[in-house]
């Protein structure tokens, strides 16, 4: 039991270490080489777009998903752990719908149709289904669920759509350093991703087994 916590926390210090070098590639990406960022519907506003995606739809997102996984949490009260896990996720969608709305508003100013490609489809779908989760789902579907993570699987679809970001508007060959940057960021993002599943999956890292409901109360009825 030791050598599995201690395997977890080794774990979740490489995941932090991932998901700040995700969102430091993506930001360093924007300012270096798209210009920086702006709030005034032009090119650079659109540079907010994949940094607070990777933020809260890949980042925060996955650390969501992860927060049951944590020893401290099997025991005790379980409203902080539920109200961390309810902040982080609403911290994820809060970012998301920023990054749709400088999009959204920046394909507007310069008379770019919207929602022209396979992802923007695709993210937008994820994006309303993540915000249309119910409090608690029904046992049969967690136990149907139960040991792969739904969130960690629609977090790894969020992974693959933040990797095709990177620039598909200009010539390859006009670009080999940025290039090079930007698709060892989306290495690192889909690291990010597999390592969160791995946590997800490992047996040794498991929630106990209390009962599905007991694990899913509804976020305000604590009853412990």
């Amino acid at each position: 039991m030791a050598m599995a916590s201690r395997g977890f926390y080794l774990a979740c210090l490489l995941l932090g270490a991932l998901g700040f070098l995700c969102i430091l590639g993506t930001t360093y990406w924007a300012q270096h080489w798209r210009g920086g960022f702006a709030w005034d519907g032009g090119k650079h506003m659109f540079n907010w777009h994949p940094v607070l995606m990777v933020s809260g739809m890949v980042v925060l997102y996955g650390a969501a998903s992860l927060v049951y996984r944590l020893p401290q949490a099997w025991l005790g009260p379980r409203l902080p752990w539920k109200a961390l896990h309810a902040a982080l996720h609403l911290g994820a969608f809060v970012l998301a719908v920023v990054g749709l709305v400088a999009v959204f508003r920046y394909h507007s100013h310069a008379g770019i149709t919207h929602l022209y490609s396979l992802h923007s489809w695709l993210g937008l779908t994820t994006t309303v289904l993540f915000s249309c989760q119910p409090p608690e789902a029904a046992a049969c579907l967690l136990r149907s669920c139960h040991p792969v993570s739904v969130d960690g699987v629609c977090h790894l679809r969020h992974q693959r759509e933040a990797v095709l970001q990177p620039n598909a508007t200009k010539p390859y060959h006009s670009l080999p350093s940025e290039a090079v940057f930007a698709n060892s960021t989306g290495l690192l993002v889909v690291a990010f991703g597999v390592l969160v599943l791995y946590i997800l999956l490992a047996s040794p890292w498991k929630r106990p087994e209390l009962g599905v409901l007991a694990d899913r109360q509804p976020l305000l009825c604590d009853r412990e």
